[in-house]
Parts: structure tokens; sequence; C-alpha cells
């Protein structure tokens, strides 16, 4: 997975963890768990704030 595969990095947080409200978790949590996703291999310094929101999106579809 690259910081690009929005979609499927979201989907994969939910499934970690369904329990958790995405609208709670801090961007720096939410980074670091990323980068810690099995199957994860990109360059965690080309994250920006736009990434990682359209990733909060899809994690938040998935939760709600």
């Amino acid at each position: 997975m690259k910081w690009s595969d929005t979609r499927e990095i979201g989907e994969a947080l939910f499934d970690l963890y369904p329990d958790t409200d995405p609208k709670t978790v801090r961007f720096t949590d939410m980074h670091q768990w990323i980068c810690n996703l099995d199957g994860f291999d990109d360059d965690p310094q080309k994250s920006n704030e736009k990434i990682l929101e359209a990733i909060l999106l899809v994690w938040l579809d998935e939760f709600e």
C-alpha cells in the first residue's frame, strides 16, 4: 500500500479499529497506525494533511 491508496488504507484502519470513532483520532496517531499496517510500504514523510483527511473520510464512511 502507498499513501495514494486512501480507500484501501481507510478500510484497513476500520478493520483493525472497528470500535474506534475516527473523529476522535489525532492525525499523529493515525499516521503511525498507517505506517504500521501490514502491507504498507511507502515513505512516512510523503504523507500530508490532505492525504490523511482523505483516509479519515473513508474510515468515517466505513464506521458510520
